[in-house]
């Protein structure tokens, strides 16, 4: 499985267009880019494997590997990323603003869903983030 999420960057947050297997399918919120500053800015552009990861307080989300500098990054709700992230990455149905979206949840559940299922089999699932 192959996940594409193509950023546009702001100043208050990161939008991005987030694409699985070639074809379109939500959005993506996260910080604005701070030079990998740890809690206040995205992760770095780059390919990066993803784990199943059951976080006590978000449920069953996806844990970002081997980012450079940084730990715990991962895919989980939420629809405004200054308030609700701290490196990590949330798909949105619909972009609301710089770092802003809705129905995060939705998506998550989707991808996840998805994901677990393909991590299941012995394949990976692969994130490539690039600028748009």
């Amino acid at each position: 499985m192959n996940i594409l999420i193509e950023r546009t960057y702001f100043a208050n947050g990161t939008n991005g267009d987030l694409h699985v297997d070639g074809k379109p399918r939500c959005h993506s919120i996260e910080l604005p880019w701070h030079n990998n500053v740890a809690g206040t800015s995205c992760i770095p552009e780059g390919t990066y494997n993803l784990q199943k990861h059951i976080s006590q307080h978000l449920g069953n989300c996806l844990e970002v590997m081997d980012v450079p500098g940084r730990s715990a990054i991962l895919v989980h709700p939420a629809n405004n990323a200054l308030l609700e992230l701290r490196g990590c990455i949330a798909p949105v149905t619909t972009l609301t603003g710089p770092g802003m979206g809705d129905n995060s949840k939705v998506q998550v559940n989707a991808l996840v869903h998805e994901a677990y299922a393909t991590l299941e089999r012995g394949e990976d699932v692969v994130l490539v983030v690039r600028k748009k």
